[in-house]
């Protein structure tokens, strides 16, 4: 359960808290869109044999949570207008990566 929590929290709470620490009021709700909108890299759960698998690390399986493209949504930050959508991505590759790290350690 605590797993379940710190994972969801990082890719639901987190964006927001985001939003509303490091944005502007005129921009708080389109930075919270766009932050919580990288929830849509899990597409490629699709394409895997058993599209959820609580006991499966995503990183390095699933192909948008590949290296490459982590290096990829990286090289966003450097550029103004790719800027949050890196950080955004990235936020979700932490929460994934979080999730894999409790798993090792056997946390439910």
């Amino acid at each position: 359960m605590l797993r379940f929590l710190i994972h969801y929290g990082i890719h639901f709470i987190v964006p927001i808290a985001i939003g509303f620490i490091f944005f502007k009021k005129e921009d708080r709700a389109r930075a919270i869109i766009i932050l919580l909108a990288a929830i849509l890299i899990d597409v490629d759960h699709l394409f895997a044999a058993r599209i959820f698998d609580p006991n499966r690390c995503s990183i390095n399986f699933h192909f948008l949570h590949q290296y490459w493209a982590i290096v990829f949504y990286f090289g966003l930050l450097f550029f103004k207008k790719t800027r949050i959508f890196g950080i955004a991505l990235l936020l979700h590759i932490l929460a994934d990566t979080t999730d894999c790290y409790l798993m090792q350690l056997e946390i439910e």
